[in-house]
């Protein structure tokens, strides 16, 4: 590790215990941020450019992915120019974009990253930026978010959380009050999120479109030919039920530099030995947790899918789903396949930790608590998945969460905004 990274995990560590230290690099941060976009923030903005974020830079995908080539790959939109911002670690992962003449990459938290958000007519994005960046008058502000909520979030949140409600309410209300449009897949997730992001505490709520995710065209659009290609590319063997196991992280375990840590409590290696060699697993960890082994000395079991970059391609050739309060669940269920719940503590999660939405009866798969009530559910898959009270909660749950995605989302949403 190098000097400069050692000293930023230094700062990081005393920024999440509350010293003086960390509180002053907290500042020294924000003020540098605020310098860098006010050199830009005089500059007319340019209608026609537009840029796009995904995960805070760290990834090319989601929402602003599909929006993004939906623009570049129609014959409306050829006036319109695009800007990606990513990460160092990420950023020449991604060249190949700019083979494109109207595509151009700039670094995350850059000079020219402040400046094209100072510049740009629109921003498309699925997370937060930078407080220190101003929407003006003449810019949209694109809120594409990442998911539909299960887990508590926001200003629902109550009890034992990493950040003091305060905090919390004050970041979110900053990012919100720049919104222009929020996107929403469904009357459930409106309402949701309307309490979360406290929006309407703004003196001018954002325009919510309720016409599903763009994101999800790619799943409602699937073909046998595409899964096939990503089972090859994965080199999933033939003849293998595939389970898909995607937890989400843990709050009460981040470590340095928000970095979250711990040991997933799923055995796979017992678990190989009780359901033997019909199934094999693609593990895919949540991108707030750090690069770990979680796998184990278990051989062709397990396929480390975390890095994958679309998690829609790996919804698709899924038989089955195994999460815990992720809202993978949400996308995967316009698939109408089986999701089992492995809920190890519950209690605690529901109670102390976040929180929940979603009343546990509503969920579109059972619950196990324990890794052998998970064994026995996935040996037993065949029998209990063809029964007809889980095909109507299969039905109930795309009736109420899943209706809007048609196939042709990305093209309303565009059509809402540019039209």
């Amino acid at each position: 590790m190098n000097l400069k990274r050692r000293i930023k995990k230094l700062f990081n560590k005393a920024e999440k215990k509350g010293s003086l230290t960390g509180r002053i690099y907290t500042a020294l941060i924000k003020t540098k941020r605020n310098l860098r976009y006010a050199k830009y923030s005089k500059l007319p903005v340019e209608k026609n450019l537009i840029i796009f974020e995904s995960f805070m830079g760290r990834k090319y995908t989601d929402s602003p992915k599909a929006i993004y080539e939906y623009m570049l790959n129609s014959s409306e939109y050829t006036e319109y120019n695009f800007v990606w911002a990513f990460r160092d670690s990420v950023i020449e992962d991604f060249k190949q974009l700019e083979n494109n003449e109207r595509t151009h990459l700039v670094r995350w938290g850059s000079d020219e990253y402040y400046r094209t958000y100072a510049t740009a007519g629109y921003w498309i994005v699925n997370t937060r930026i930078p407080q220190s960046i101003k929407r003006k008058q003449g810019q949209e502000y694109i809120q594409c978010w990442h998911g539909t909520p299960f887990k508590k979030l926001g200003c629902d949140i109550v009890g034992e959380t990493t950040e003091s409600a305060d905090t919390r309410k004050k970041v979110i209300y900053e990012d919100v009050k720049r919104y222009t449009y929020l996107l929403s897949p469904s009357s459930y997730f409106t309402e949701i999120m309307t309490s979360a992001l406290a929006l309407n505490s703004l003196k001018k709520k954002p325009v919510i479109v309720e016409k599903g995710y763009p994101r999800n065209d790619s799943i409602t659009n699937r073909d046998e030919k595409k899964a096939n290609r990503i089972r090859k590319e994965l080199r999933i063997p033939e003849g293998k039920k595939v389970i898909l196991y995607a937890p989400t992280y843990r709050e009460d375990k981040r470590g340095e530099a928000y970095e979250y840590r711990y040991k997933e409590s799923l055995d796979l290696l017992r678990l190989r030995e009780a359901i033997g060699d019909k199934y094999i697993v693609m593990h895919r960890s949540h991108y707030y947790i750090k690069a770990q082994d979680q796998t184990g000395d278990i051989g062709n079991f397990v396929i480390d899918v975390s890095d994958y970059p679309e998690i829609n391609d790996l919804y698709i050739v899924a038989d089955i789903l195994v999460t815990d309060y992720s809202s993978v669940f949400f996308d995967f269920g316009i698939l109408k396949r089986p999701v089992i719940f492995y809920m190890y503590d519950l209690d605690y999660y529901k109670d102390s930790l976040r929180g929940l939405y979603l009343d546990l009866d509503d969920l579109p798969g059972p619950i196990a608590k324990t890794q052998k009530e998970l064994e026995e559910l996935l040996l037993t898959l065949e029998t209990w998945s063809r029964e007809n009270i889980w095909k109507k909660r299969y039905q109930d749950f795309s009736d109420r969460f899943t209706y809007n995605e048609d196939g042709k989302t990305t093209e309303k949403v565009v059509n809402v905004i540019f039209k």
